[in-house]
């Protein structure tokens, strides 16, 4: 069953660095960041700017469809968290948030290696899979963002 789980990677962002990518989500501004992106085909983007994205389509639409509205709402308009997800950033790999492990291996790998750079920008890098048991659940209809 584990070969059928997907991955994703993020990374967390210095102050510094992270107002830059989330308006360069290629990293063209720190080429190291960029020449690994570019090899996986990938971009960043700012967790933040996709939870907003979902707020804002949830309102357009309805939020009947869109279950974790109430808690990105809530996240979203929490300064506290809005400073943390300002530096998270969701490795995007052709467009796609999830990905293969063979393909999460090596951008992990790559941007840890950029990460022992203190001069990077990256903090920290995090792999996450589509394994529910590895998962918190989304929160119950009307959930307060923990």
């Amino acid at each position: 069953m584990q070969d059928t789980w997907q991955f994703q990677i993020r990374i967390t962002a210095s102050e510094e660095r992270a107002g830059a990518w989330r308006a360069d989500p290629a990293a063209q501004s720190y080429a190291p960041l960029h020449d690994v992106l570019k090899q996986h085909r990938a971009e960043l983007k700012c967790q933040f700017d996709a939870f907003a994205d979902y707020v804002r389509e949830a309102e357009e639409v309805g939020t009947a469809a869109y279950p974790l509205y109430d808690w990105t709402r809530q996240t979203i308009d929490n300064p506290d968290k809005k400073a943390k997800y300002l530096r998270s950033f969701t490795v995007y790999v052709e467009g796609e948030q999830i990905y293969a492990k063979a393909t999460a291996d090596s951008l992990e790998a790559a941007l840890s290696s950029l990460a022992l750079d203190r001069d990077s920008g990256i903090e920290r890098v995090f792999r996450y899979d589509t394994n529910p048991a590895h998962n918190p659940q989304p929160p119950q209809s009307g959930g307060k963002a923990q």
